[in-house]
């Protein structure tokens, strides 16, 4: 079956297809509606060492790097992701949905502090939350070791939350595999209809008038004889006629 055809079928059986495109449309157009827009803020922070171990670089925390502040990251972003946390940050008013993690492709213990919601305002306050938790927890963990204040670890803001952007990827996926289904559905059902409504060739048809049936089990040479007799017969009545006043 070419294209051609296809579009034949389409078009005889249109009462098929626009309920079914009709149907399609308002199916997609109900999951734009009823799925919300999601918005994201995202901001960075980094550990740095404390003002004690940057005496030997003149006080620069940024020249005193250690492997164990990525380790510590990536406690503290664990500590974050608890139920615990979402508890207390959930009592400070933020909203939405929040995730901490250490960087992608990190040189150092710098980590990403996300917050996805669906209104822009909420998710924008409850990102600057999250990054003043973020540190008071910082301290509270080094506090409960009995730290000493010029020796603690401490967090420092490298991006400051930003404003929230639109996240349309998945709203987009739900509307296009919601139209492709129903596309695909309906031309199902408008080529079973096609078939259920096509008569078998050869089959079911009323034989012409004036002609004798052959019999089923006859072969080639008893059909091509009974149509011989057939156009004598024909003959002799026409000769008949002719002749007759």
């Amino acid at each position: 079956m070419d294209l051609a055809e296809i579009w034949r079928v389409m078009r005889r059986r249109w009462y098929v297809l626009l309920p079914g495109l009709l149907l399609t449309a308002a199916l997609t157009t109900a999951v734009h509606l009823l799925i919300p827009v999601e918005y994201q803020s995202q901001s960075t922070v980094t550990l740095l060492n404390s003002s004690k171990a940057t005496e030997a670089f003149d006080g620069n925390p940024f020249l005193s790097t250690q492997a164990s502040l990525t380790g510590m990251a990536d406690g503290l972003a664990r500590n974050l992701n608890s139920d615990g946390a979402k508890a207390d940050l959930k009592a400070l008013g933020v909203t939405g949905k929040h995730e901490v993690k250490i960087a992608d492709n990190a040189q150092g213990p710098f980590m990403w502090l996300t917050v996805t919601g669906t209104d822009p305002a909420a998710v924008l306050k409850s990102d600057e939350l999250l990054a003043s938790y973020a540190d008071k927890r910082l301290k509270e963990f080094q506090t409960q070791q009995s730290v000493a204040p010029a020796a603690m670890i401490r967090m420092a803001t490298i991006v400051p939350p930003q404003k929230p952007q639109a996240q349309t990827k998945t709203r987009l996926q739900y509307i296009v595999m919601v139209g492709a289904l129903g596309f695909v559905l309906s031309l199902v059902a408008v080529f079973f209809v096609e078939a259920r409504r096509r008569t078998p060739r050869g089959k079911d048809r009323p034989a012409p008038a004036g002609t004798r049936p052959v019999p089923a089990t006859a072969g080639p040479d008893a059909a091509a004889a009974g149509a011989t007799d057939e156009t004598m017969a024909l003959r002799t009545v026409g000769s008949g006629g002719a002749g007759s006043p």
